[in-house]
């Protein structure tokens, strides 16, 4: 298999070549030059990589390139209808089907490729204007929306030729593989369409699923350059499970009216640790037991301020995006190493300096070996 370093490397059709001239690629991220000799040869694949690698560009020029040089025949084809789409892209959030939309549009600007985004939250009726009135090629989506649609006879994906599944790891602590597994039932097999999983983190639920949907994918990891950010400090502290609370106190004190993230492993522990901390804090809670039109409502208000302190799963914590987060606090030591550094990842955000302080007693201790090896530099514990 041939490894490509520039976009005029590739062997793409000559309208994208043309978009991406015009907006200004050359080199490929090291994911594009991996990945995409296997993907623009027809083959599946599942991509580990971290945003801001050019993953979203390499799914994009597989999915673009292969419709445009396999284009539907009337006569071999058969008829088409309205809604029947040749390729899918799933991704677990409004926001991230958005930005998949407008780079989309961007490489199909020379082409006659039809593009629909359908998203949950906005006008439906909208949205399905286009699809009664022309054919559509790609279809970007939320699966609760695109489950709608099919329901209602606007979509179908019996005909599919491509699917992609980007942030499957969001997807899974999202709560849509149910649906998800709805949509693909609706699909032909895994073995007459073409199928891309990518994703920051695999564990095995994940990796699960993606051999399940996916027919002899090539597996393609990139390692980021740094496993956590210099802009954290890292603290661990050997503390008795019963002293825990009273440290976490201490640190709540040492960062008043500023935002603090509290993890634990489990909904049991987070209700607890809540109902202890809201008697004398600003303190809201994100787990499995919060529906989500109140986790909206509380992530809002933590990033607003209205909330100092949020207590989270890990399940739940996946959607945090809050810049101004000034220490994460591991009151119990997360199960994966993945979940640690997701974890820590949420202070020291938009070039601003955080803390991470994990509590290490004779409960959750057994956890901290695979985090070291996971880490770049060694651990020093610290008494508490």
């Amino acid at each position: 298999m041939p490894v490509f370093q520039k976009f005029s490397q590739l062997p793409l059709h000559p309208a994208l070549i043309k978009a991406i001239d015009r907006l200004g690629y050359q080199s490929l991220t090291p994911i594009q030059s991996q990945i995409l000799p296997h993907t623009l040869a027809g083959q599946d694949a599942i991509g580990q990589a971290q945003t801001g690698t050019g993953k979203t560009a390499t799914f994009l020029l597989t999915v673009i390139n292969e419709l445009l040089t396999n284009p539907l025949k009337k006569d071999k084809d058969g008829e088409r209808y309205l809604g029947e789409t040749r390729a899918l892209i799933l991704a677990p959030t409004r926001e991230l089907a958005q930005q998949i939309y407008q780079d989309c549009l961007q490489l199909t600007q020379f082409t006659k490729l039809q593009t629909v985004c359908l998203l949950g939250g906005a006008d439906a009726e909208q949205q399905a204007r286009p699809l009664k009135q022309k054919f559509v090629d790609i279809i970007i989506a939320t699966p609760g929306r695109l489950i709608d649609f099919c329901f209602q006879k606007l979509v179908y994906l019996d005909r599919l030729e491509m699917l992609v599944l980007d942030e499957a790891d969001r997807m899974l602590d999202m709560g849509f593989i149910p649906d998800i597994k709805r949509l693909i039932r609706m699909m032909p097999e895994n073995t007459h369409r073409q199928t891309l999983l990518f994703s920051a983190t695999f564990n095995q639920d994940v990796m699960n699923l993606a051999y399940r949907w996916l027919y002899q994918p090539v597996f393609v990891e990139i390692e980021p350059e740094s496993k956590t950010s210099e802009n954290i400090e890292q603290k661990f502290f050997a503390v008795a499970e019963t002293d825990k609370f009273l440290a976490l106190e201490k640190i709540l004190a040492d960062y008043q009216n500023q935002k603090v993230i509290i993890f634990a492993n489990r909904k049991d522990q987070v209700r607890r640790l809540y109902e202890k901390l809201s008697r004398q804090y600003k303190v809201v809670t994100l787990s499995g037991d919060v529906v989500q039109a109140k986790r909206e409502k509380y992530l809002a208000e933590f990033r607003d301020d209205k909330a100092d302190i949020l207590v989270a799963t890990d399940v739940a914590g996946r959607g945090i995006h809050v810049d101004d987060v000034a220490c994460v606090v591991n009151f119990t030591l997360p199960d994966s190493p993945d979940d640690y550094v997701h974890r820590i990842g949420r202070t020291g955000r938009a070039g601003n300096k955080g803390v991470s302080i994990s509590f290490v007693s004779e409960d959750d201790g057994f956890n901290l070996p695979a985090i070291q090896g996971y880490l770049d530099s060694p651990i020093k514990m610290e008494q508490w």
